[in-house]
């Protein structure tokens, strides 16, 4: 039989990411999808299924007695292949057991939803997730550990935007078997501060942007992707492009929960944040949880401007 491939039916209409993805599940992953191998010794990759089923483990072992939701997976550049037994056939000729597919790229969230916090009257739900691309393994070469990102971190209910910070990241974790991988994610959990990253969310809601300052911070930021490289060094990072840029520019008008004050045009900081992690959903896998860390260290950065702090200041001056 050809291989199933879910339809593009959703569940649930909000989406931890979207972009040019699309929802699966275990199951087609793990009995449809063939596991690529690295080619000169024909070793066995980490497949997306063993990656997320490791996570799964790594949660029970640090969190035993909670509920946890099913995986949500999305995956993009799906690659197509032919079996053995069909490689000399013409493409005319193909029949559906002779092809074969995986996912390039993969991305999945397991929501925790007995653990939980109200932000600015959001629910956040604890999340756990993990990012796999292939496109930054050599596959030609010999088998060498594998990398993978994984966090810990929450989830906003209200829109199911990804809340991020950098002490529960790990942007390259690099592991040659499934109990490497499962070792290096219960450390993380262990090590993550669920309190203080809520503390750095909460503080969100205390700092605003008059209308002039988010002008400020939207223009600047175009201008930051095209100042002389000198310049930009002497900058914190910020890693949004124009096509997330003009999503948080519109939302600022039109999003349903986060958009500006309509007397005054003003904004809080919670709500910048959300417009910044909601544009993020349109970014690739491959990039995806970088850039949720980056919203997050960058409006840290501007609640510090609007204290004085002269680091971010370029950006709303």
């Amino acid at each position: 039989m050809m291989p199933r491939i879910p339809s593009k039916q959703e569940k649930n209409p909000l989406q931890f990411i979207e972009s040019n993805t699309k929802a699966v599940d275990l199951f087609h992953l793990k009995n449809d999808c063939v596991i690529p191998v690295f080619s000169k010794d024909n070793e066995v990759t980490i497949s997306h299924t063993n990656f997320i089923e490791t996570m799964q483990e790594a949660i029970s072992r640090v969190l035993p007695n909670v509920f946890i939701n099913e995986p949500e997976i999305r995956v993009s550049h799906l690659i197509k292949g032919r079996t053995p037994e069909a490689l000399h056939k013409s493409v005319n000729e193909l029949q559906d057991k002779d092809r074969t597919l995986y996912y390039e790229r993969m991305a999945f969230v397991i929501e925790i939803p007995s653990i939980t916090e109200t932000v600015e009257g959001n629910r956040l739900n604890l999340t756990v997730g993990g990012v796999r691309a292939y496109n930054y393994e050599n596959l030609f070469s010999k088998k060498v550990p594998e990398k993978f990102k994984i966090f810990v971190g929450f989830q906003n209910t209200v829109c199911c935007n990804l809340c991020i910070s950098t002490n529960g990241y790990i942007s390259e974790l690099r592991a040659m078997t499934c109990q490497e991988l499962l070792a290096q994610s219960v450390e993380l959990f262990q090590k993550y501060n669920a309190a203080e990253q809520l503390q750095l969310l909460s503080n969100f809601g205390n700092y605003s942007l008059t209308e002039h300052q988010f002008a400020q911070l939207v223009g600047k930021t175009r201008l930051y992707q095209c100042l002389p490289t000198k310049q930009k060094k002497e900058l914190p990072p910020m890693e949004f492009g124009d096509g997330q840029l003009n999503i948080i520019a519109r939302n600022y008008y039109q999003d349903d929960a986060f958009c500006r004050n309509p007397h005054d045009g003003s904004i809080n900081l919670w709500k910048v944040y959300n417009l910044f992690t909601e544009a993020n959903k349109n970014s690739y896998i491959d990039t995806f949880l970088d850039r949720s860390v980056n919203a997050t260290n960058f409006l840290n950065g501007i609640s510090w401007a609007l204290q004085g702090n002269p680091e971010y200041r370029w950006f709303i001056n």
